[in-house]
């Protein structure tokens, strides 16, 4: 791409940037232009596979729930355009803008989306809605659009390990901007500098998130990442069109701002060499992670022996980290709160055998059963636990019967994680669950293998794009 500053500006710019050595962003701006998708290894392309089939079933079974349908009809002017971008899982087109936006918000709706425990937070919800509706405005290749979501992945994902956020931040719509603004970089064909460029504007484009709002059920945090995706595209136009940021963004945001604590050359570690995405995790339970550790230490109580039922409960104590001993409300006002209550999460569990999304759902919420069995959870946090963060999610759960008997399960690495990852037939499941809301079965299943076959390249993006434009039943 040649640069959208005029040739004498660019010189000046140039020059300007000379006057500094080398440094992290440098790098990283020289990795994200230069990254080739085909010359990765097979198993890095079946990870990004998944990774995009997983982002992409978030989107699609998002999209069935009402408020997004209805901000989808006021924020999206829908269009025949052959290059507008699609609105998954509501079979219209958009501008890329709105589609980056809309998609971005209804991955997050049903907190089924990937993550990394690196970066605590999910680097590829932020990143694909908006490398695709891009991809699909300028008729992108399947390789470019590849290279887009990988390098939008390791962007969002290192900057966010790199940093320590504030404790009263909610990762969505922070450093998944900047991931978004370079990916869209990556399929603009931008070269090293303007790439920094970008990455220096989509600093200046992220929103002050605020965490309590996932605490109280606020739906407006599901829109964090929608607006991540939708001003990482911004940035990238405003780069083209010749705007300027700071010359280090990142180190004033996440220095300076919204983080406690940034170190630039942690960014840069193993870089090209120790992917994040190949580190990433997937989630089979419905709800916030800081939950899994707990489900997980239930599942491991279940595996042995039934548990028992509600009635038989006495009191439940779970001892946890910091993260998950925050979220302690026994009664969840709505189900993103539900999805954010460790006493709800435990309950919903034994009471429906399942920590499904049909676990999380407004029935369930309603349940007297569940929610009597909340008041009777007590979360408790150790500290020793929380030491034991990044590599582990810790929790011991610990069921106290009236007949006085106790049940007790452990969970250290979380299931899903690269080091306790889910089989592919149980991911495979996932995505027919979550997409069978709005597709035929048939449909599914022909999406889910196009998908791992646009990872491998052996299909072209169009042709992809051509499955997800179909309608809802």
């Amino acid at each position: 791409m040649h640069s959208a500053l005029a040739p004498e500006t660019l010189a000046l710019h140039l020059h300007d940037q000379r006057t500094f050595p080398m440094d992290y962003l440098d790098t990283l701006s020289q990795f994200s232009s230069n990254l080739d998708y085909r010359t990765l290894d097979a198993d890095v392309k079946d990870q990004v596979g998944w990774i995009l089939a997983d982002t992409v079933a978030a989107m699609a079974a998002g999209s069935a729930e009402p408020e997004l349908r209805a901000i989808a009809k006021k924020q999206a002017h829908v269009t025949a355009n052959s290059h507008a971008a699609q609105l998954i899982g509501l079979g219209a087109y958009s501008t890329a803008e709105a589609a980056a936006f809309i998609n971005g918000t209804s991955g997050t709706f049903l907190e089924m989306d990937e993550g990394n425990r690196f970066s605590r937070g999910h680097p590829a919800v932020h990143v694909i809605p908006a490398a695709l509706a891009l991809s699909q405005e300028r008729d992108a290749s399947a390789e470019n659009f590849l290279a887009a979501v990988v390098v939008g992945y390791e962007v969002g994902s290192r900057l966010g390990a790199a940093s320590q956020l504030r404790g009263a931040m909610h990762p969505h719509g922070t450093w998944g901007t900047i991931g978004a603004g370079a990916a869209c970089a990556r399929v603009a064909g931008m070269q090293a500098l303007d790439m920094r460029q970008t990455i220096n504007i989509a600093a200046s484009l992220t929103t002050a998130t605020s965490k309590q709002t996932m605490l109280e059920g606020g739906l407006v945090r599901n829109v964090y990442a929608g607006l991540s995706n939708r001003n990482g595209l911004l940035a990238s136009n405003l780069a083209e069109c010749g705007f300027t940021g700071e010359r280090d963004g990142p180190s004033s945001l996440l220095g300076k701002i919204i983080s406690e604590s940034f170190q630039p050359d942690a960014v840069t570690q193993g870089l090209g060499q120790d992917l994040h995405l190949m580190r990433n995790y997937f989630k089979l339970h419905s709800c916030c992670r800081y939950n899994h550790g707990t489900l997980d230490a239930i599942d491991q109580m279940a595996s042995a022996q039934a548990l028992p039922m509600a009635e038989e409960i006495d009191r439940i104590e779970v001892i946890t980290y910091h993260l998950a001993a925050e979220l302690n409300d026994p009664a969840p006002n709505n189900t993103l709160a539900a999805k954010f209550s460790v006493p709800f999460a435990v309950a919903t569990r034994i009471v429906n055998n399942s920590s499904a999304l049909s676990s999380f759902t407004w029935d369930a919420v309603r349940n007297p059963h569940t929610l009597a069995l909340a008041q009777k959870v007590s979360v408790l946090h150790d500290p020793a636990m929380s030491a034991r963060l990044p590599n582990e999610r810790p929790a011991t759960v610990t069921l106290y019967l009236k007949d006085g008997s106790s049940r007790t399960g452990q969970a250290g690495v979380n299931r899903g994680d690269d080091a306790s990852p889910y089989t592919r037939e149980e991911l495979r499941q996932k995505f027919m669950n979550l997409t069978s809301r709005i597709w035929p079965t048939a449909h599914c299943e022909n999406l889910l293998q196009a998908t791992l076959d646009l990872a491998d390249l052996k299909l072209p993006l169009q042709t992809w794009t051509a499955l997800l434009a179909h309608s809802p039943e």
